[in-house]
């Protein structure tokens, strides 16, 4: 081969290799029990403790606990389990029971499941993360906190092939659950102008709903009375071992519920919190 034709060569090979993507490092999930996925670095980073409450102090909420706990007990067992949208009142426990659950799967089953959370803004990058993740024999606990779509976004559209009718599908050892404050993950003036904009209003409306489709279980969330709200305020005080006289801790609890015009889980770990810094 001529000297000069071999020179060419040797800086084309060059140029494609500069253009082709970098080949990405195996995923090693052993290092720790939670990662957070770093969308444009496209690596997991371990997260040594995770915040979480223990699940006995989540009160009210008995029914969707023991759904959502034996749906990931039978996935880590490698058993069949549903994808979960946890949706309802905001505050009253939707992520504490998702990490609180994978904590307490773990204590059964040492290193069985990997809490991994992605950002909302993420959600497009969905598809390399499991490409990445199918390759690993751990079993995954995908977790996304408040997941909603506004008008005009069509991430929804990804992550609805991602989760249910991609030809590739969810891999077998990767599970989703998200949180969100509406049912179908969109604010219903998103529905209702497909509905009035569109030839056909039935079809526009299911093309909208069928993300939240995708979720084998939904869970929802109510707004919690007074009795399981006060209940909450007792269990977070003797797990804190505070000593406050019955009626004092009543009577402030109320008053701080009243300030924040809402009963709900997360008011009365604040007013905890605050009773604990006094």
């Amino acid at each position: 081969m001529p000297p000069d034709l071999t020179g060419l060569l040797l800086r084309l090979v060059t140029a494609v290799e500069r253009l082709a993507p970098p080949t990405l490092p195996a995923v090693d999930l052993a290092g720790a029990d939670a990662f957070v996925w770093e969308a444009q670095a496209q690596e997991l980073r371990p997260v040594a403790e995770v915040a979480r409450l223990p699940l006995a102090l989540l009160v009210g909420i008995d029914r969707v606990r023991d759904i959502l706990r034996a749906n990931t007990e039978r996935f880590a067992a490698g058993r069949p389990a549903n994808n979960a949208l946890l949706w309802g009142a905001r505050g009253m426990g939707k992520s504490s029971l998702i990490k609180a659950i994978h904590g307490a799967v773990n204590e059964t089953r040492p290193h069985a499941l990997a809490l991994i959370e992605i950002h909302r803004e993420d959600v497009d990058s969905l598809p390399r993360l499991l490409q990445r993740l199918a390759r690993c024999e751990r079993r995954c606990l995908l977790f996304c906190d408040d997941l909603s779509f506004d008008s005009g976004d069509t991430t929804y559209k990804s992550l609805k092939a991602v989760l249910e009718g991609g030809i590739e599908g969810r891999p077998d050892n990767v599970l989703f659950y998200a949180t969100s404050n509406r049912r179908h993950l969109m604010p219903r003036d998103m529905i209702e102008n497909e509905r009035q904009t569109a030839i056909h209003p039935g079809e526009a409306v299911e093309e909208k709903v069928s993300l939240s489709d995708r979720f084998g279980l939904w869970l929802g969330f109510h707004p919690c009375s007074q009795d399981d709200y006060l209940a909450m305020v007792r269990g977070y005080v003797d797990h804190f071992g505070l000593r406050v006289a019955p009626e004092q801790l009543r009577r402030e609890a109320l008053e701080w519920a009243q300030t924040r015009g809402a009963r709900s889980g997360r008011v009365a770990w604040q007013y905890v919190q605050d009773l604990l810094g006094r």
